[in-house]
This record gives structure tokens, C-alpha cells and sequence, in this order.
């Protein structure tokens, strides 16, 4: 179990150095928001704002298409009798579909999703756990071909009185991001 939780700071340490992690579609904007997400008219001071997409809705963000399939909490262990992870509080288990959509192979790096409380705090998805709920077939670090896509579980592990309401989902880690409510 050491060795996949090192494997994985690894693989995350690999992608904060770039490697597979840049977005160069040329539909990258300057601020890096790429999200092909359908916009609001904007503000008064005629900033456009992306909508926030629901469970069900695809949600573009660079090359990424991403569908919130589910979202379920309160499970306190993931895996078998032999092996599993323990949630520190509740894990919430998140199905997502992630389509690419651009012309070249992108990395899905699952450090770079993030999960909210309602109150704006922050959780991170829990590696080790969601190599468990995927069946041993990993959501955190793996590439996907132009047109291909994959489903997994993202798993975050949240005190036991929190409910998410939205999730921050990225084609990378320098990416701007897009909003799916999960309420």
C-alpha cells in the first residue's frame, strides 16, 4: 500500500513539472479557461462567467469533456477484506465520464479535481481509495487518446457531517477549470 501512495506523489510531482499536463489546443484562451462551456451574457462589467453545468450535462474544459454521471457519500471503507481504505470521515464517490476532445492525447491527472462544501471548503480526491473503487483500473494518472473515453470514480474523503455541493474539474493542472453542481 506504501508503494502505491509513492507511486502516486510521484506521478503527481511529474505532473506539477508539466509532464503531459499542458494544454496547446489552439482553443486555449489566454486565461487558460478552455471550457467550451456554454457562458452567461456576463456581468455589469461585461465579464462573461461560465454556466455551471448539472449531474447528467457535459461541461468542456481544454480538451476534456467531463459528464458527472453520480455522486454518493457515507461509504466508510472502499476495497475487500484483504485490502481496502479506511475514510478518515465519509468518502463520497463521484462516476465520471471523461471524453477528449482535442487532437492530441491528454493526461486525466485526478489530483487536479476538487470537490466543494457548500461553506467553499476544499477536498482533494483520495488516490489510494480510488484505486480501489476502479477495480485496480486507475482515474489518477491516465492518458487519453483523441476521441477516446474513459469512466471512473473519483473518490473524496470528507468529515462526516459534509455534503459537496460542486465539483472544479480540470484538463489539467493549469487549466481554468469547470463547475458542475452537484445539488
Amino acid at each position: 500500500m506504501r508503494k502505491i501512495t509513492t507511486l502516486a506523489l510521484i506521478a503527481t510531482g511529474l505532473a506539477a513539472l508539466g509532464c503531459g499536463a499542458g494544454s496547446t489546443d489552439a482553443d486555449t484562451s489566454s486565461n487558460g479557461d478552455a471550457s467550451g462551456a456554454t457562458r452567461d451574457a456576463g456581468d455589469a462589467k461585461g465579464n462573461d462567467k461560465p454556466k455551471t453545468a448539472k449531474i447528467g450535462q457535459p461541461a468542456r474544459d481544454g480538451k476534456f469533456e467531463f459528464t458527472v454521471k453520480s455522486s454518493k457519500c457515507g461509504a466508510t471503507k472502499i476495497g475487500s477484506d484483504l485490502v481496502s481504505s479506511k475514510a478518515q470521515g465519509q468518502f463520497c464517490l463521484v462516476t465520471i465520464n471523461v471524453k477528449n476532445i482535442g487532437k492530441e492525447p491528454q493526461t486525466l491527472d485526478g489530483s487536479s479535481q476538487k470537490a466543494y462544501a457548500a461553506d467553499g471548503t476544499e477536498y482533494s480526491t483520495d488516490t489510494e481509495a480510488g484505486l480501489y473503487a476502479n477495480q485496480g483500473q486507475s482515474t489518477f494518472f491516465e492518458e487519453i487518446n483523441p476521441g477516446n473515453q474513459v469512466t471512473g470514480v473519483f473518490v473524496f474523503d470528507v468529515p462526516k457531517n459534509v455534503k459537496l455541493t460542486k465539483l472544479e474539474l480540470h484538463d489539467s493542472a493549469f487549466s481554468g477549470g469547470v463547475t458542475v453542481s452537484l445539488a
